[in-house]
């Protein structure tokens, strides 16, 4: 059996099947050459080679002896590095860059996403990879195909198969730069000394373009695609968009039973909780099984337009201004708005002209922060190979971060979205 990783060269750990006699250790240490330390009283000790001595010789002599249960070196750990990648951000100039742009990933009320790729990264599963990820929105840039062309923020390998479900072609090119933004959270390119960040960057997207190119779409084509990237092999759906909230589950029949169909096929759906600033959640954020994500700002406030009450499940960054919460510190609607969120995409009309535009707020932008995260820890088998969408809804609820006062989770729902914690061993619903 040969010995991988590092190990102290000359310390074994051994564990006997019952405390040893003084003629067992006698016996023991004479066959091997060791010198002991450790309690007697245990069955677990912890042997150190003299000089000379070989360290394979010593561990086959140990696990020939018939009362040893294991033997095996002493190995080394080390502490998870937190790296920070060297996408230069907007100005395109100082490797790291990308931090002074995305409070919302690294920032005093991001959600931690360095210590986050730390921790997926050491259970072999870097940036969340292979996830597939089901974008339902405009369309997402990701091909060069006649006249549209791939962000070159996005890696080629990054798509799957999607679906155009308005001019019903397997082409789900985008038109209007939301679904791209949208993606870019997500996924986009990291660590590639170009741009800006995404959060799950080794996920892959499904493009499915449910909405036209004024950013609107009807409930039987959003339904469409939830049951195309359901049978197609998603894991996740995010869907950053909202219906008015006058419209109920009896009139979008055929939307309800589609997030119905996602669920039973353990599909976790991720959707904006609207951009109103009521208390009303609109579909499809308000069905069943669906997590609403609630927008905050750089402040660590409930952002002014987000929609709240029953019915939110948690919160993420979003950009935008600070809500009036009396009492609750974090809130400041007197003070210039926080930063907006920043992602590559289109900055005008023309699909073919990149860049990073302001102007991006709302629940839209913080709904993907919950979806990449998911990613992770679905990739990392955080919570097993196939964890159930109650799984992850409870692993994503239970690590986030409380803001404001306990009664205000009717505005926060279960906290900020901390994907450091959500992403790390251990904790609630852990397999390991």
């Amino acid at each position: 059996m040969s010995i991988t990783g590092a190990h102290d060269p000359i310390r074994i750990v051994v564990k006997y099947a019952s405390p040893r006699t003084s003629a067992a250790h006698t016996s023991s240490t004479a066959a091997s050459g060791e010198s002991e330390s450790a309690d007697e009283s245990t069955t677990t000790h912890l042997l150190s080679l003299p000089a000379g001595a070989s360290l394979d010789t010593t561990l086959a002599k140990l696990r020939a002896e018939k009362n040893v249960v294991w033997a095996v070196p002493d190995y080394t750990a080390h502490a998870a590095d937190v790296s920070i990648p060297n996408d230069p951000g907007t100005t395109g100039s100082s490797p790291g860059g990308w931090q002074q742009v995305q409070w919302n990933f690294d920032g005093t009320y991001g959600v931690n996403a360095p210590q986050a790729w730390a921790n997926v990264a050491a259970d072999g599963a870097p940036g969340g990879s292979k996830v597939v990820v089901a974008v339902l929105d405009t369309g997402v840039a990701y091909a060069n195909r006649g006249k549209y062309r791939r962000s070159p923020d996005f890696n080629k390998y990054t798509f799957v198969q999607g679906h155009d479900f308005i001019d019903h072609t397997p082409y789900a090119n985008d038109r209007n730069g939301h679904g791209t933004f949208v993606a870019g959270t997500i996924a986009e390119a990291t660590n590639n000394h170009y741009g800006l960040t995404g959060l799950a960057y080794a996920a892959r997207i499904m493009p499915v373009r449910v909405l036209d190119s004024a950013g609107e779409g009807e409930a039987s084509v959003i339904a469409e695609g939830v049951r195309f990237a359901v049978k197609h092999g998603a894991r996740i759906i995010n869907m950053s968009l909202e219906f008015s909230s006058d419209v109920g589950a009896s009139d979008i029949p055929e939307l309800i039973e589609a997030l119905r169909y996602a669920y039973r096929h353990n599909v976790l759906v991720v959707a904006a909780a609207g951009n109103e600033g009521s208390t009303t959640i609109p579909y499809p954020a308000r069905a069943a099984h669906v997590v609403a994500v609630g927008a905050t700002t750089e402040h660590g406030c409930l952002a002014s337009y987000s929609n709240n009450g029953r019915g939110i499940t948690l919160v993420a960054p979003g950009g935008g201004p600070d809500a009036s919460i009396p009492g609750d510190p974090n809130c400041n609607p007197e003070l210039p708005s926080g930063n907006d969120i920043f992602q590559m995409t289109f900055t005008g009309s023309s699909p073919r002209v990149f860049g990073f535009p302001g102007g991006y707020e709302g629940t839209s932008m913080a709904t993907p922060h919950v979806a990449a995260t998911a990613a992770l820890i679905i990739a990392a088998h955080i919570l097993g190979r196939k964890p159930t969408v109650a799984q992850l809804t409870a692993r994503l609820t239970d690590t986030a971060r409380k803001l404001g006062d306990p009664q205000d989770q009717r505005l926060y729902g279960a906290g900020l979205l901390n994907a450091a914690a959500a992403t790390a061993p251990g904790g609630p619903g852990a397999v390991r």
